[in-house]
């Protein structure tokens, strides 16, 4: 190539200009993903309905994402993947503290955000093979809250079968906050997001027969601020 020869530049154009959001096109287009998957259903959003909400072609968003499956897959693993993150950096110095702070950590993520994503885990589609990873990712989250809860010692009291019963039930209560949201249009208010955070994360110490927070010994109350 001659020195006159004008260099390409890496990207993909945009088809229509929008005003700058502050996010990269792949940011862009995650969003775009979780707003309509939301709002107008996973089945019913194509990718040239993506591809419009973020103004750019068609072709464009394959740049980013191989289809739809990958935007699903990535918006999915978002709502685990923090949660799985913090585990070691949990500040609780007993069990019951740290099984407190996780639970506190992750219904605070699920309540988070614009759009309710924990919504998508009941597609028919995130049961097939493509989303395996999703699921296995939910499954340790579920692992750790198994093994914190067999750290305290009424966990500890429990047979094989009743723990793992018991931890069912303490996943099922965090994520249950999935429906409020369902139930709440709209992004939830910080304070909002804190309370409701915070009673599950209480109501959770309950189901595992710790007893309230209060009754937690070291920072036990100091892990209800943000993270």
């Amino acid at each position: 190539m001659s020195a006159a020869s004008p260099v390409r530049k890496v990207g993909r154009p945009r088809a229509v200009a929008r005003p700058r959001s502050g996010l990269s096109p792949r940011e862009e287009i995650l969003a775009a993903a979780a707003e309509l998957f939301t709002t107008h259903g996973y089945a019913a959003t194509t990718t040239r309905a993506l591809a419009e909400r973020v103004g750019i072609r068609q072709a464009s968003l394959y740049h980013y994402f191989g289809g739809k499956e990958d935007l699903l897959a990535e918006l999915l693993e978002s709502t685990v993947r923090p949660s799985l993150e913090a585990v070691g950096a949990l500040a609780g110095a007993t069990p019951e503290e740290r099984l407190w702070e996780l639970c506190h950590r992750d219904a605070r993520l699920l309540c988070s955000g614009p759009y309710n994503l924990g919504a998508l885990y009941l597609l028919p589609e995130v049961r097939t093979e493509r989303f395996a990873g999703f699921r296995g990712m939910r499954e340790e989250l579920k692992g750790v809250y198994g093994r914190l809860l067999a750290e305290t010692p009424a966990g500890a009291a429990l047979a094989p079968a009743d723990r793992r019963l018991r931890t069912d039930l303490l996943f099922a209560l965090i994520e249950g906050v999935i429906l409020i949201r369902r139930d709440t249009p709209g992004e939830l208010a910080a304070d909002v997001i804190e309370t409701l955070a915070a009673a599950t994360a209480d109501a959770a110490l309950r189901l595992a027969g710790v007893g309230d927070r209060q009754g937690l010994g070291g920072s036990g109350g100091d892990a209800a601020g943000p993270a």
